[in-house]
């Protein structure tokens, strides 16, 4: 395949907004770079002139238009690109495939969709599709019901029994989506979420269990590895882009790994992810039982984290598996000795922390939830958890002189700020450890 494709058009990420920003560009660039080595032109659609992608030099072509499917139907029939790439521009770019496929477009042109293919994208964006795919293999998913009016959606919930939580189908950084304890707060959220999706999914809350995520690459060969996991330092209710996040994972046992692993390529496997895939659990420390949250089959912000992390260019590979390559094949382009087909061993921690900047906006709650609010994030590394967090708040750039010692920072109501987590909730935490807070304490 990869002799037959002599010009990619790749689909960027657009403009940066919350949710969605550099880590896009970063996997776009990649994939640019990818291309190039193996001497195929390549086109670029990206209206966002401040990335790297859109730099002299990157892509071979570039428009600065709309990643709507009217101006990519508008390249492809001007450039007659042989092969498309969907899953390096976000959600903004997966969607716009979407569309494009259901119009009949790639086909009329004759273009062919490298990597994952569309029917595995709409199985793992639509909740319905998805919630039946897991199914066939006998894998848990949270009870949830998909609707399209606000009356199925009360219905659903009371089914369901509260409290639940309200996402919309097709949207990035849990845009549209919350907790609901009554069906006043549901009328309020429902309506939010449908003016972002056509389709709803109310499902059961399992808020307070632990949240994990596995980065697979699965070639067309069947070939599977897990390059990185990692824990959520916050439990499931706060968005994962909103969350610290910790790879390796530090309280999951080796059976515990294990179980979640094999899990996460069964999957990838069963829904035919070709690159690179993202795999959310809900684990409930107390049981050991699980459920999927959500698969991404794009590149995603885990997934710029666990490059980083890893030392494994996961967009790179993606790019390349997507033309037609084994993963071994590939030789690892960071490492220049390990195989693409290695799975990277971490003999160190890394720590990502979110930046908000909330002050800039007039009237927002400082309530952390299921929707994102932050602009930005830093990662830190160290050979223990201690050291990584420490350096990651340091260089947060809010002022914060680490985890301790900020004594700046008044919290009036510790219970309070405890039970409502704010931007600030890890700081709280060092301050309710000072008070003496005890562990019973702490989880009532």
């Amino acid at each position: 395949m990869k002799d037959e494709i002599k010009k990619v058009l790749l689909l960027g990420s657009g403009a940066l907004k919350i949710g969605e920003a550099g880590e896009f560009d970063y996997s776009g660039s990649q994939a640019l770079k990818a291309l190039k080595e193996e001497g195929i032109e390549t086109v670029l659609i990206n209206p966002n002139i401040a990335t790297v992608q859109t730099s002299e030099g990157v892509a071979d072509q570039i428009y600065f238009l709309p990643v709507t499917p009217y101006f990519v139907e508008k390249v492809i029939e001007k450039e007659r690109p042989d092969g498309v790439l969907l899953s390096f521009g976000g959600q903004t770019a997966l969607n716009c495939g979407v569309a494009l496929y259901k119009a009949g477009i790639f086909e009329k042109y004759n273009v062919r969709v490298l990597g994952t293919p569309v029917q595995a994208i709409m199985d793992t964006e639509d909740r319905e599709l998805f919630v039946e795919k897991l199914n066939e293999i006998n894998v848990k998913t949270i009870k949830s019901e998909a609707v399209e009016n606000l009356k199925d959606a009360r219905r659903a919930a009371k089914e369901l029994g509260y409290p639940v939580i309200i996402r919309a189908a097709y949207a990035l950084g849990g845009l549209g989506s919350g907790f609901c304890d009554n069906e006043e707060e549901l009328n309020v959220l429902a309506e939010k979420a449908f003016s972002f999706s056509p389709q709803v999914l109310v499902e059961k809350s399992l808020k307070g269990w632990k949240e994990v995520e596995y980065e697979v690459v699965r070639d067309r060969y069947d070939n599977c590895i897990t390059v990185c996991n990692m824990e959520n330092f916050d439990p499931l209710g706060i968005h994962t882009g909103e969350s610290i996040v910790i790879a390796p994972s530090q309280t999951l046992t080796n059976a515990e790994y294990h179980k979640l692993r094999e899990l996460a390529i069964r999957i990838i496997r069963h829904i035919g992810i070709v690159g690179e895939c993202n795999v959310q659990y809900a684990f409930d420390p107390e049981s050991e039982d699980y459920r999927v949250i959500e698969v991404n089959a794009r590149l995603s912000r885990s997934s710029a984290l666990a490059s980083k992390a890893t030392g494994y260019p996961l967009a790179f590979v993606a790019a390349k598996l997507g033309l037609g390559y084994g993963l071994f094949d590939l030789k690892n382009s960071v490492t220049k000795t390990t195989s693409a087909f290695f799975e990277p061993a971490l003999d160190y921690v890394v720590c990502k922390i979110p930046r908000w900047d909330l002050g800039k906006f007039h009237g927002v709650d400082r309530e952390l939830g299921s929707s994102m609010k932050s602009v930005g994030e830093v990662m830190a590394i160290g050979r223990t958890f201690e050291e990584a967090i420490q350096k990651g708040l340091r260089m947060i750039g809010q002022g914060m002189h680490g985890f301790v010692e900020n004594k700046e920072l008044v919290i009036e109501d510790v219970d309070k700020a405890l039970r409502e987590p704010t931007d600030k909730r890890i700081f709280v935490i060092s301050k309710a450890m000072r008070a003496g807070y005890t562990e019973t304490r702490f989880m009532s």
